[in-house]
Protein backbone atom coordinates (compact mmCIF):
# COMPACT_ATOMS: atom_id res chain seq x y z
CA UNK A 1 0.00 0.00 0.00
CA UNK A 2 2.72 2.42 0.99
CA UNK A 3 4.75 1.57 -2.09
CA UNK A 4 1.79 2.27 -4.42
CA UNK A 5 1.30 5.68 -2.79
CA UNK A 6 4.96 6.47 -3.31
CA UNK A 7 4.76 5.44 -6.96
CA UNK A 8 1.61 7.51 -7.43
CA UNK A 9 3.24 10.56 -5.82
CA UNK A 10 6.38 10.09 -7.93
CA UNK A 11 4.27 9.83 -11.09
CA UNK A 12 2.36 13.00 -10.16
CA UNK A 13 5.57 14.91 -9.47
CA UNK A 14 7.11 13.60 -12.68
CA UNK A 15 4.07 14.73 -14.65
CA UNK A 16 4.24 18.23 -13.14
CA UNK A 17 7.97 18.48 -13.89
CA UNK A 18 7.38 17.30 -17.46
CA UNK A 19 4.56 19.82 -18.04
CA UNK A 20 6.68 22.68 -16.64
CA UNK A 21 9.67 21.65 -18.77
CA UNK A 22 7.61 21.44 -21.96
CA UNK A 23 5.84 24.75 -21.32
CA UNK A 24 9.17 26.51 -20.76
CA UNK A 25 10.29 25.37 -24.21
CA UNK A 26 7.18 26.74 -25.92
CA UNK A 27 7.76 29.93 -27.91
CA UNK A 28 6.92 33.10 -26.04
CA UNK A 29 4.17 35.24 -27.55
CA UNK A 30 5.57 37.82 -29.92
CA UNK A 31 4.71 41.47 -29.82
CA UNK A 32 1.06 41.96 -30.62
CA UNK A 33 -0.27 44.26 -33.30
CA UNK A 34 1.20 45.49 -36.56
CA UNK A 35 4.63 46.48 -35.30
CA UNK A 36 7.57 44.07 -35.31
CA UNK A 37 10.07 45.40 -32.77
CA UNK A 38 11.82 42.03 -32.44
CA UNK A 39 12.38 41.54 -36.19
CA UNK A 40 16.00 42.49 -36.92
CA UNK A 41 15.43 43.16 -40.63
CA UNK A 42 12.33 45.27 -40.05
CA UNK A 43 13.97 47.36 -37.32
CA UNK A 44 17.13 47.85 -39.42
CA UNK A 45 14.98 49.31 -42.20
CA UNK A 46 13.02 51.27 -39.61
CA UNK A 47 16.17 52.84 -38.21
CA UNK A 48 17.07 54.09 -41.70
CA UNK A 49 13.56 55.38 -42.41
CA UNK A 50 13.43 57.13 -39.03
CA UNK A 51 16.85 58.76 -39.55
CA UNK A 52 15.84 60.02 -42.99
CA UNK A 53 12.24 61.10 -42.40
CA UNK A 54 11.60 61.50 -38.66
CA UNK A 55 14.74 62.38 -36.69
CA UNK A 56 14.90 66.00 -37.87
CA UNK A 57 11.78 66.77 -35.81
CA UNK A 58 11.47 63.92 -33.31
CA UNK A 59 15.20 63.76 -32.51
CA UNK A 60 17.94 61.26 -33.27
CA UNK A 61 17.44 59.79 -29.80
CA UNK A 62 13.61 59.94 -29.95
CA UNK A 63 13.70 62.94 -27.58
CA UNK A 64 11.27 65.18 -29.49
CA UNK A 65 11.32 68.96 -29.49
CA UNK A 66 11.56 71.11 -26.35
CA UNK A 67 8.28 72.13 -24.74
CA UNK A 68 6.39 69.66 -26.89
CA UNK A 69 3.26 69.99 -24.75
CA UNK A 70 2.98 73.75 -25.37
CA UNK A 71 1.73 75.25 -28.62
CA UNK A 72 4.22 77.31 -30.60
CA UNK A 73 3.72 80.80 -32.10
CA UNK A 74 1.69 79.27 -34.97
CA UNK A 75 -0.56 77.45 -32.50
CA UNK A 76 0.90 74.05 -33.33
CA UNK A 77 2.31 71.49 -30.95
CA UNK A 78 6.02 70.74 -31.40
CA UNK A 79 7.07 67.20 -32.30
CA UNK A 80 6.63 64.93 -29.26
CA UNK A 81 9.26 62.47 -28.09
CA UNK A 82 8.89 58.87 -29.18
CA UNK A 83 10.83 57.51 -26.22
CA UNK A 84 9.27 56.35 -22.95
CA UNK A 85 8.75 59.96 -21.81
CA UNK A 86 6.35 60.69 -24.66
CA UNK A 87 2.87 59.45 -25.47
CA UNK A 88 3.53 57.39 -28.60
CA UNK A 89 3.19 54.18 -26.63
CA UNK A 90 -0.23 55.33 -25.38
CA UNK A 91 -1.68 54.65 -28.84
CA UNK A 92 -2.34 51.28 -30.49
CA UNK A 93 -0.36 50.29 -33.58
CA UNK A 94 -3.19 50.99 -36.01
CA UNK A 95 -3.52 54.56 -34.72
CA UNK A 96 0.22 55.16 -35.01
CA UNK A 97 0.26 53.86 -38.58
CA UNK A 98 -2.76 55.99 -39.53
CA UNK A 99 -1.25 59.17 -38.02
CA UNK A 100 2.05 58.57 -39.79
CA UNK A 101 0.42 57.72 -43.10
CA UNK A 102 -2.44 60.23 -43.18
CA UNK A 103 -1.31 62.99 -40.82
CA UNK A 104 -2.92 63.90 -37.50
CA UNK A 105 -5.91 65.85 -38.86
CA UNK A 106 -7.07 63.18 -41.31
CA UNK A 107 -6.28 60.25 -38.99
CA UNK A 108 -8.28 61.85 -36.17
CA UNK A 109 -10.99 63.15 -38.51
CA UNK A 110 -10.34 66.73 -37.38
CA UNK A 111 -10.37 68.78 -40.58
CA UNK A 112 -9.43 72.05 -38.88
CA UNK A 113 -6.56 70.63 -36.78
CA UNK A 114 -3.22 72.14 -37.78
CA UNK A 115 -0.06 70.15 -37.34
CA UNK A 116 3.51 70.35 -38.54
CA UNK A 117 3.50 66.56 -38.85
CA UNK A 118 3.39 65.72 -42.56
CA UNK A 119 1.39 62.85 -43.98
CA UNK A 120 3.67 60.18 -45.43
CA UNK A 121 1.14 58.58 -47.74
CA UNK A 122 2.79 58.46 -51.16
CA UNK A 123 6.21 59.17 -49.59
CA UNK A 124 6.69 55.99 -47.56
CA UNK A 125 5.22 52.57 -48.21
CA UNK A 126 3.11 50.91 -45.53
CA UNK A 127 6.03 48.55 -44.87
CA UNK A 128 8.38 51.50 -44.34
CA UNK A 129 5.92 53.15 -41.94
CA UNK A 130 5.57 49.91 -39.97
CA UNK A 131 9.37 49.52 -39.99
CA UNK A 132 9.97 53.03 -38.60
CA UNK A 133 7.37 52.53 -35.88
CA UNK A 134 8.77 49.06 -35.14
CA UNK A 135 12.24 50.55 -34.65
CA UNK A 136 10.80 53.21 -32.32
CA UNK A 137 9.06 50.51 -30.27
CA UNK A 138 12.26 48.44 -30.17
CA UNK A 139 13.90 51.31 -28.28
CA UNK A 140 11.33 51.35 -25.45
CA UNK A 141 12.00 49.68 -22.10
CA UNK A 142 10.49 46.22 -21.71
CA UNK A 143 7.88 47.49 -19.24
CA UNK A 144 6.57 50.04 -21.76
CA UNK A 145 6.53 47.45 -24.55
CA UNK A 146 4.47 45.11 -22.36
CA UNK A 147 1.95 47.89 -21.64
CA UNK A 148 1.79 48.73 -25.35
CA UNK A 149 1.20 45.08 -26.25
CA UNK A 150 -1.60 44.90 -23.67
CA UNK A 151 -3.18 48.00 -25.21
CA UNK A 152 -2.99 46.45 -28.68
CA UNK A 153 -4.70 43.29 -27.41
CA UNK A 154 -7.41 45.36 -25.74
CA UNK A 155 -7.86 47.52 -28.82
CA UNK A 156 -8.20 44.50 -31.11
CA UNK A 157 -10.81 42.92 -28.80
CA UNK A 158 -12.94 46.07 -28.91
CA UNK A 159 -13.28 45.87 -32.69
Amino acid sequence: MRRSRLLLAAAAIGTVVLVVAISSLAPKPASTGLLKPDDVEVTALGRQVYATHCAACHGAKLEGQPNWRQRDAQGRLPAPPHDASGHTWHHPDETLVRITKLGVAKAANLASYESSMPAYEGVLSDDEIVAALSWIKSQWPASIRVKHDEMNRSSSQQR
